[in-house]
């Protein structure tokens, strides 16, 4: 009986005693834990069973949500000829793990932990327009607040390909993307959002470097889902980059030379035509112009599928120069060395020493009325004009020889005639005296002659320096209206 009663309460107590040494074999552990720090016991506890290779959901069919945001803090170089923009931003990525929650009041009222980003899940958020891997400084941590909440902020330099459109270069304004997507999950997997507003993240820039070559204007946002060539569906969260180019160093350096120079060309037509020095001048304007455009190549944009407008301006000044260069050397054909040239021709001037003076507002030309020159050439033997006549008394004619002049001065009572050598020397005395008038006839008809091409000339050089003069100044109020359309825009 008795052994039947022990056998009894052993049987009551054996389930207390093992209670108590259960509860003495929790306590110790838990006894040491409490000497550890706050922050330790609290790693130990999210870390200790998490797997990072598994989404952090409780329920898979819940998408987790990663909302991103972008700041612009410098851009440092755009490659125009490889197409090519990099840019140095402050990327912040922000999402809920179920995995990683806790009480704070059970860890001495931790709010918020920093732990190595390489324990837990990242999503895998990536640009598309990467073409190449900056130099872009490791952030080993992310933050975890005890509700879950996971902020990962870094700094990236971003090397990602744009189309740069350089026709309107200095005055250019370039927009270029920043995608941000899953390479691998899909929506229904990963979603993406914005963080902050999209007016704020617009007109932020707060950290941006705005002593550069190139000005922030605006980033703008967009979402949108896209499909591949399967039916799965993914987010995409685009940042356009609206940048301007200042030009206050490419309109120095490049276009006021080029200005000069087309003015210096300008001025070189108010040299004399008929100077060689205006031939010497233009093509020395030539060649400065050249070495000019040989010095800034290195300078302008070069792209393979279009040019500049202002590589196009520097073409159309060079091809202004050479028609300038032209007519400089038509003119001065047409001024120099008249006496090699035939008179001006009847169409000629009455195209442009009539037609053209009344266009130009010049007022008329005097026009010479030569008679021929047969008519005003007389023969070497007439004594008409010489002034010898009244010594032989103007008894000079070609039917009569010396023996009727003799006779006719000695019938009507004269001296006696001079010897016949003196009457020889007279004769030859009216033949120089006719070659001369002849010579003198001769250059100034020469003269007149050279005053016509002169004029000529003079009015073809006014004619021409006015149509070049217009199109001058409607090329460059053109290219002045594009480029003020485009940097006010």
């Amino acid at each position: 009986m008795m052994s039947w009663i022990q056998q009894a309460l052993l049987v009551l107590l054996l389930p207390t005693l093992l209670a108590q040494g259960e509860a003495r074999r929790k306590g110790a552990p838990q006894a040491r834990n409490n000497t550890l720090p706050a922050l330790l016991r609290l790693s130990d506890h999210l870390l200790a069973h998490y797997k990072k290779g598994v989404r952090p959901v409780r329920d898979w069919r819940k998408p987790t949500t990663i909302s991103i945001d972008v700041i612009i803090y410098a851009i440092l170089s755009v490659d125009e000829k490889n197409q090519v923009l990099t840019t140095y931003i402050w990327y912040r990525q922000f999402w809920t793990d179920e995995f990683l929650q806790w009480n704070p009041e059970d860890f001495d009222n931790i709010t918020k932990l920093s732990i190595p980003t390489d324990s837990i899940w990242v999503p895998d958020i990536l640009i598309n327009e990467f073409v190449d891997m900056g130099k872009s400084p490791s952030i080993p941590y992310v933050y975890v607040q005890h509700k879950g909440e996971v902020q990962n902020y870094k700094p990236f330099q971003v090397v990602t390909a744009c189309s740069l459109n350089i026709y309107n270069f200095p005055f250019d304004v370039q927009n270029c993307s920043l995608t941000f997507t899953s390479w691998l999950h899909t929506i229904q997997d990963i979603n993406i959002s914005l963080w902050r507003l999209p007016d704020k993240v617009k007109s932020d820039k707060s950290i941006f470097m705005n002593q550069g070559e190139w000005e922030l204007l605006a980033v703008l946002t967009q979402f949108r889902e896209f499909t591949m060539e399967s039916s799965d569906c993914y987010a995409e969260m685009k940042f356009y980059l609206v940048i301007r180019r200042r030009p206050l160093f490419y309109a120095v350096s490049l276009l006021l030379p080029s200005i000069f120079l087309m003015i210096m060309d300008i001025v070189g037509f108010y040299l004399p035509p008929d100077s060689g020095e205006r031939v010497s001048f233009k093509i020395t304007l030539l060649l400065g112009y050249s070495v000019f455009l040989i010095i800034v190549s290195d300078t302008l944009p070069a792209t393979a599928i279009g040019t500049p407008l202002i590589g196009v301006y520097f073409v159309v000044c060079m091809a202004l120069l050479v028609i300038s260069l032209a007519e400089t050397i038509l003119i001065v054909r047409l001024v120099h060395k008249q006496d090699l040239q035939q008179p001006v021709p009847a169409w000629l001037r009455r195209l442009v020493l009539e037609r053209g003076t009344w266009l130009m507002c010049l007022g008329e030309w005097p026009t010479s009325h030569r008679p021929p020159a047969a008519s005003q050439t007389p023969k070497t033997d007439d004594c008409s004009g010489s002034v010898l006549l009244p010594v032989l008394g103007n008894h000079c004619n070609h039917s009569e020889g010396p023996q009727d002049l003799e006779k006719s001065m000695r019938g009507r009572g004269s001296p006696p005639p001079p010897p016949r050598e003196a009457s020889l020397a007279v004769r030859g005395l009216l033949q120089e005296l006719s070659s001369i008038r002849h010579f003198l006839e001769k250059r100034e008809e020469i003269r007149e002659m050279a005053r016509d091409w002169l004029h000529v000339g003079s009015v073809l050089d006014k004619l021409l320096f006015r149509i070049y003069l217009l199109a001058v100044l409607a090329y460059s109020i053109t290219l002045v209206t594009l480029w003020s359309i485009w940097h006010y825009s």
